[in-house]
């Protein structure tokens, strides 16, 4: 299954290679920073948790993301509960 990202991960990178992330609410503090490292060679899901809102930065949408293969992310919390994504291979 995925790996659901904890407060731990603040400040530093997941490094997956399958199963995705799952980024839940009230996890995560505004101003905390999370970067996700996609280690295969296929695409991974970065799950937006119920009650979490993952805007995507190239425009404005939100909901659960790809991240291509070796595809790198990171998401800035504003709050526990919304958060940008932005990165290379992130769709």
């Amino acid at each position: 299954g995925a790996y659901v990202a904890v407060a731990g991960d603040a400040g530093k990178a997941i490094y997956i290679s399958t199963g995705g992330v799952t980024i839940n609410n009230s996890v995560f503090s505004g101003g905390d920073l999370v970067t996700i490292v996609n280690n295969s060679g296929s695409n991974q899901t970065i799950t937006q948790g119920s009650g979490v809102t993952l805007y995507n930065a190239a425009d404005g949408t939100t909901g659960n993301r790809t991240l291509a293969l070796r595809g790198v992310a990171t998401i800035w919390f504003a709050s526990a509960s919304v958060a940008y994504l932005s990165g290379a291979g992130v769709s």
